[in-house]
């Protein structure tokens, strides 16, 4: 299983170096702060440059 992850992980980059880094430091518990980063991010992107804007701002 391990060989597995690490021939995946060299093909998906960024993405794969981070699970790479978190797996060999014993860090899984930073994946769900990171998920959660990246949604705000993706909200903030969408929310000010697309005609999705009126949408979410009804979630808040």
């Amino acid at each position: 299983m391990k060989k597995f992850l690490r021939s995946m992980s060299s093909n998906v980059g960024v993405v794969g170096e981070l699970l790479g880094f978190l797996g060999a430091n014993k860090r899984w518990w930073l994946i769900p702060m990171v998920a959660v980063l990246l949604l705000f991010g993706l909200l903030v992107i969408f929310g000010t440059a697309s005609g999705l804007a009126p949408f979410i701002y009804t979630l808040f």
